[in-house]
């Protein structure tokens, strides 16, 4: 079951409540009966393992980008002249 956030709009009060998704928020807080918001809260979910993008994809993208940077960079002017 999800772990919702809320927040009293009177006390100022977080707290959290295990309840169904299916089931009706809280509208009143259980310390001071004042009305109450569920709020977002962030996660912590983490991938980890191989085939996730910051395991894999990005270290090849690092790599490439550094072997671009090396390179020698091109003359702007067609055919290799140069401007007077």
């Amino acid at each position: 079951m999800p772990i919702y956030e809320y927040k009293c709009k009177q006390c100022g009060k977080v707290y959290e409540v295990i309840q169904k998704i299916n089931e009706e928020a809280i509208k009143n807080c259980i310390y001071c009966a004042g009305e109450v918001e569920r709020i977002i809260s962030l996660s912590s979910f983490v991938l980890k393992g191989s085939g996730w993008y910051l395991t894999d994809y990005s270290e090849k993208r690092k790599k490439a980008e550094k072997e671009d940077s090396e390179k020698p960079k091109e003359s702007s002017h067609k055919n290799g002249e140069e401007k007077k």
